[in-house]
């Protein structure tokens, strides 16, 4: 009796609260909305009443109290007690009520006002029950036998349909809420997850690119939750309707999308180890990698923003790893394909960190003679890398490419392959000739050309001189003077080698040496007449200790004679009146005479040798 008496008390009070809103003078109205929100809070309060009284067990809350209640709340039409109804139900009522009923209370949300707020509603249930399922354990269960998410996510489509004037953002926010319950109780179904994104799909069908920013947002919300339950990309990658979603997505949120997809690969330190998982995320990322419909210009683009995404993708570079060699050139070739449609601004940035990721690899491969049939050999790894640093040539990136054809070049050499070492060295000569004008840039690509030739040991007599001759020429022909002589005695240690088997041709070093010697004399005679400089001094200086570099290497051409020659001009030179006083080159100078002196004093067989050489301090 107690439980029918409540109900009829709460039958009769809505229906009055709801007629309260029509009745009455406009002049009246304040008064009656204070009123009816007096008696709205007596309508709930009766509901609360229910859920307490000791009748109420889930047999009678099932079979006479929902039933009733949800016979009022959806004969009322009215918006606003069908939303307070709606959500005092959902508060009032216990966890384990509503996971019994789950049917019967979705039920009643298709039939409620277009104007009724139902995303709210459900929301709210749904997070309801995925925080009792969070509770115990034992929950889940009973969850999986109501089948619960079957029944929300048909309740999701009911109401969506029945309601078709519902703004995107509203159903997006269904879908949101939908797949929030979905990775809080059913975290291990992807299955799951995944049509709770191809419903979205479905409703965003025919929309193109939202432009909404509240769908916008909410969509956003969507693709993040999955990243962010998971912490692994690769695992969001199995999600086919993932990238499906992403495409209604505006260029520049999808562009914050896939900077935020990135950045969830780094901070969870997740390897993409398939070329087809390369693949696939490389499609989620295209807005960063390359032009697509609807893009701005590259020149309407903002280059501080623009550099910054671009670095964000040679660092996800470096996360495309697997042990297998065969499987990490396809994860390769496969970043190549992508990266090589992002457009001239794009590949300087992109392929390098492929270069150097392909030279790893070779290093990995380095010894072992795969043969040139397998799939994966260092002689196909350095085709790639050809062919993939000819296409930075021409962005143009020329100082970059010439550098990546170095680092080419002396892998080559590791791995015994005198061709492709030559080649790759010709490639750079090339570079160096028809497109590096600058002369600072020059003298830079010649000290990396001579340091790195240096250290490759695989070359024949013939192609090694092919190589020393043109490193030499072009040492000679840089623009400044101080440039060319550094560069050319520089070029001297490319006909000493240490290496077991390597060139160790005295006479050729000091023809560098004296060279060397002929250009700091014509700066010094240029020096004289321009009024006194004591810049070119500083030449003498370098080349002295180069001649005693080689002295202590046993060379029988460099002599004591030459060092005493030299050790002479020098203190003329700085006596001269045409010679600027410099400090540093003073210090240079006085540093270098102690050292021979140390070295005479010290007692052994080099002492000896350096017994000849006087050392007269400049009065």
């Amino acid at each position: 009796m107690k439980v029918e008496f409540v109900l009829q008390n709460f039958t009769e009070m809505n229906k009055l609260w709801v007629r309260m809103q029509h009745q009455g003078p406009a002049r009246e109205k304040e008064r009656r909305e204070k009123e009816r929100r007096e008696l709205r809070d007596l309508v709930g309060k009766n509901l609360h009443v229910l859920s307490q009284l000791e009748g109420v067990d889930l047999d009678m809350y099932k079979d006479v109290v929902l039933p009733r209640v949800l016979e009022q709340v959806v004969n009322c039409k009215d918006e606003i007690a069908q939303y307070y109804l709606m959500d005092c139900i959902i508060q009032v009522f216990p966890d384990d009520y509503h996971l019994q009923t789950l049917e019967t209370l979705l039920g009643a949300c298709p039939q409620l006002q277009p104007t009724v707020d139902v995303k709210t509603v459900m929301s709210q249930l749904m997070e309801r029950l995925s925080n009792y399922a969070a509770s115990s354990s034992e929950v889940l269960p009973d969850l999986l036998h109501v089948e619960a998410f079957a029944k929300l996510s048909s309740a999701v489509v009911k109401v969506i349909e029945a309601q078709p004037d519902m703004p995107l953002v509203g159903a997006v926010s269904l879908h949101v809420a939908l797949l929030t319950f979905t990775l809080r109780v059913h975290v291990d179904r992807l299955d799951y997850v995944d049509q709770v994104l191809g419903a979205c799909v479905k409703k965003l069908e025919g929309k193109g690119k939202v432009k909404d920013s509240k769908a916008t947002k909410q969509i956003v919300a969507l693709l993040s939750a999955p990243l962010e339950k998971y912490n692994d990309v690769v695992t969001v990658l199995r999600l086919t309707n993932y990238s499906k979603v992403m495409e209604h997505l505006d260029y520049e949120t999808n562009k914050v999308m896939a900077v935020v997809i990135i950045q969830s690969i780094m901070k969870n330190n997740t390897s993409i180890s398939s070329s087809e998982k390369v693949d696939a995320l490389f499609e989620l990322l295209k807005e960063l990698i390359k032009d697509s419909e609807g893009a701005p210009s590259m020149d309407e683009i903002d280059e501080d923003d623009f550099m910054e995404e671009q670095n964000l993708v040679a660092r996800l570079v470096h996360m495309l790893v697997n042990k297998d060699h065969e499987e990490m050139f396809k994860i390769l070739t496969t970043a190549r394909k992508h990266f090589g449609q992002g457009g001239p601004k794009r590949l300087k940035f992109t392929l390098p960190p492929l270069i150097f990721a392909a030279l790893k690899l070779v290093r990995c491969l380095q010894g072992h003679d795969a043969g040139d049939e397998a799939l994966v050999s260092p002689k196909k790894i350095f085709q790639f890398l050809h062919q993939t640093v000819e296409a930075l040539s021409t962005v143009p990136a020329p100082e970059l490419a010439l550098r990546l054809y170095l680092q080419c070049a002396e892998a080559a050499s590791d791995c015994s392959l005198e061709p492709v070492a030559y080649e790759f060295f010709t490639q750079a000569f090339l570079l160096y000739e028809e497109e590096i004008a600058d002369s600072r840039a020059q003298v830079t690509a010649m000290q990396l050309i001579i340091g790195t030739l240096q250290r490759t040991y695989v070359f024949g007599v013939e192609n090694r001189d092919t190589l020393t001759h043109k490193a030499t020429g072009y040492s000679a022909k840089l623009l400044k003077k101080p440039d060319q002589c550094r560069a050319v005695y520089a070029c001297s240690h490319l006909f000493w080698l240490e290496e077991d088997g390597g060139t160790q041709d005295g006479e050729r070093v000091l023809l560098c040496l004296k060279r060397a010697l002929r250009i700091a004399n014509a700066a010094q005679q240029m020096s004289s007449v321009t009024r006194g400089s004591s810049g070119p001094l500083t030449l003498f200086v370098e080349i002295l200790n180069k001649y005693l570099y080689y002295f202590e290497k046993g060379i029988p051409q460099v002599t004591s004679n030459l060092i005493q020659g030299l050790l002479e001009l020098i203190g003329t030179e700085l006596q001269s009146e045409n010679t600027a006083q410099d400090r540093a080159v003073d210090a240079f100078f006085a540093s270098t005479r102690r050292y021979i002196q140390f070295q005479k004093q010290k007692g052994d067989d080099l002492a000896e040798r350096y017994s000849s050489i006087q050392v007269v301090s400049p009065p």
